[in-house]
C-alpha cells in the first residue's frame, strides 16, 4: 500500500483506518498536509433526495480530513447529475429535471449537517451548476477538451465495461469524465483546493483532473481513492434483501439503521469501527480480539457510534434500548418500524406474506414466502405455519399491536387504524 509511513497526522489515521487504495504522490501530498492546512474535495451527484451506506466511506473521509484542521469540500453535482456518471454503472442514468436536482440535493444536505462543521473557515458545500451550467460549448473544448485523448477515455473500466457488455455509452456520458476533471480545476481557482478523494472506480476522473490542473495551469494537485468496501461475505456495502441502507431517517427509521450495523458479521466488525465510527484505534484493537458471545458488545457499540453519527445520539441511545427490550424481554419497543392497516381488513383477515413485504421485512411476496416455508417468519412470537396464513384482529396483543418477526434480529408491528 505504502512504501513509508506517513508523517502527517492526516495520512497516518486514512492508512491506519483502512481507507487507502491509491495516491497520484503519496510522498508529496503528505510532505504538504504536514505543513499547511489542505483544502480537499469529493462529488456526490443528486440521482436521489439522500445517500446511502454505499457512500458512508467518502462521507467518513471528508470528516476526518476536518477532523485532522484541513477543509473539506462537498461537491454536489447540480450540474454533473444532469448527465449521468457511467463509473459503476451498466446502463444509462435516468435523467433527472432541475427541481428534482435541487429537491435531492437539499434531502443530501441534511445528512452532511450530522457529519461535518459548516460556516466561515470550516467545510463548504459547492454545487457544480455554478459553473458548468454557463459553460459555452465551443470555447469550453477549445480550451479544455484538446487535454483529453479519447483512447486513453476508452481504456478507463468504466467506459471498457460498458462497451464489452454491448450496453450503450451515450455521448453525453461520455462528457462526464471531462466535466469532472474540469471541476477539479474550478475548485482549485475558487477554493485552492488540491486534493481530490473517490472511490476506486474514481481513479481515472481523478488522475483526469490532477493532470488538467498540471497542463491548464502548472498546479500540483493530487488525488487518493479507497478501496471497493464489501463485507466478508463479499456483499456490496448498502445493499440489504430490503433495499438500500438510506442514511436520512425518512427514508430509513434510526431503528433500522442501527440494526443493520448490529447485525455486522464477527470478521467485519474492527474494520468497520476502524472505518464507520470515531472511537481511538486503540480501543477498536481491543474490541476486535472478543471472540464468541463478547463480539456481540462490539457489535452494539458499533451500531450505536454509527447510528448517533446519522442521526444524532439521542436516537442512536433509543434503537438500542429498543433492541434490549426486544431481544432481551421480548419486549416490541416503541421505535420498532410499523405500519397501520384498516380495521375492517384485520376482520376479515390479510395474508402473512402481505404484511411481510408492506413493513418491509420481506423485498417482495416471493421472498415472504420463502421466509415462512423457511420458518424465519413469526408473529408475536410464533411460527407461521404456512404461506396461506392470515394475520387477523384476534392475533393484536392487549397493546394495540401485532409484532411480525422475519429470523432472530428484525422485527416490525402492524397497528390497526
Amino acid at each position: 500500500m505504502t512504501a513509508f509511513e506517513p508523517r502527517s497526522d492526516f495520512l497516518r489515521d486514512f492508512v491506519a483506518r483502512g481507507y487507502l487504495h491509491q495516491c497520484t504522490d503519496l510522498e508529496a501530498f503528505d510532505a504538504l498536509a504536514r505543513q499547511s492546512r489542505v483544502t480537499g474535495y469529493i462529488g456526490f451527484d443528486a440521482t436521489a433526495d439522500s445517500l446511502h451506506v454505499g457512500s458512508l466511506v467518502q462521507i467518513m473521509l471528508l470528516r476526518r480530513l476536518q477532523q485532522h484542521g484541513h477543509r473539506p469540500i462537498v461537491l454536489m453535482g447540480g450540474g454533473t447529475t444532469k448527465i449521468g456518471d457511467p463509473s459503476g454503472r451498466d446502463e444509462t442514468r435516468k435523467l433527472l429535471s432541475p427541481a428534482d436536482i435541487d429537491r435531492n440535493i437539499a434531502g443530501i444536505r441534511r445528512i452532511f449537517d450530522r457529519f461535518l462543521s459548516f460556516g466561515e473557515g470550516e467545510a463548504v458545500m459547492a454545487n457544480n451548476a455554478d459553473w458548468l451550467d454557463g459553460l459555452a460549448y465551443i470555447p469550453f473544448l477549445r480550451d479544455y477538451g484538446r487535454h483529453f485523448s479519447v483512447n486513453r477515455m476508452l481504456s478507463f473500466e468504466s467506459v471498457k465495461l460498458r462497451l464489452e457488455r454491448e450496453q450503450p455509452l451515450s455521448f453525453l456520458e461520455f462528457n462526464y469524465m471531462v466535466l469532472q476533471a474540469y471541476d477539479f480545476l474550478e475548485l482549485a481557482r475558487r477554493y485552492g483546493c488540491v486534493l481530490q478523494m473517490g472511490g476506486s472506480d474514481q481513479w481515472g476522473n481523478i488522475v483526469n483532473g490532477v493532470e488538467l490542473g498540471r497542463r491548464i495551469e502548472s498546479r500540483s494537485l493530487y488525488g487518493l481513492t479507497t478501496p471497493l468496501i464489501t463485507t466478508a461475505a463479499g456483499a456490496k456495502m448498502g445493499k440489504t434483501a430490503a433495499g438500500a441502507v438510506w442514511l436520512n431517517a425518512d427514508r430509513l427509521p434510526p431503528y433500522d439503521y442501527w440494526q443493520y450495523w448490529r447485525d455486522t458479521a464477527d470478521a467485519d466488525v474492527g474494520r468497520f469501527l476502524r472505518m464507520f465510527t470515531d472511537l481511538p484505534l486503540p480501543e477498536i484493537e481491543r474490541l476486535e480480539k472478543l471472540e464468541g458471545a463478547e463480539i456481540n458488545a462490539a457489535k452494539i457499540l458499533l451500531a450505536t457510534e454509527a447510528t448517533a453519527m446519522a442521526h444524532g445520539r439521542e436516537a442512536a441511545e433509543a434503537a438500542a434500548e429498543t433492541a434490549r427490550r426486544t431481544f432481551a424481554e421480548g419486549g416490541a419497543g416503541e421505535d420498532l418500524p410499523s405500519i397501520e392497516v384498516a380495521s375492517g381488513d384485520l376482520d376479515r383477515g390479510i395474508p402473512a406474506i402481505e404484511l411481510l413485504h408492506r413493513t418491509g421485512l420481506a423485498a417482495s411476496r416471493s421472498e415472504a414466502r420463502r421466509l415462512i416455508k423457511g420458518g424465519g417468519a413469526r408473529v408475536n412470537g410464533q411460527p407461521l405455519a404456512d404461506d396461506a396464513s392470515l394475520v387477523t384482529r384476534a392475533d393484536v396483543t392487549p397493546d394495540g399491536y401485532v409484532k411480525l418477526s422475519a429470523g432472530r434480529k428484525r422485527h416490525a408491528l402492524v397497528r390497526p387504524g
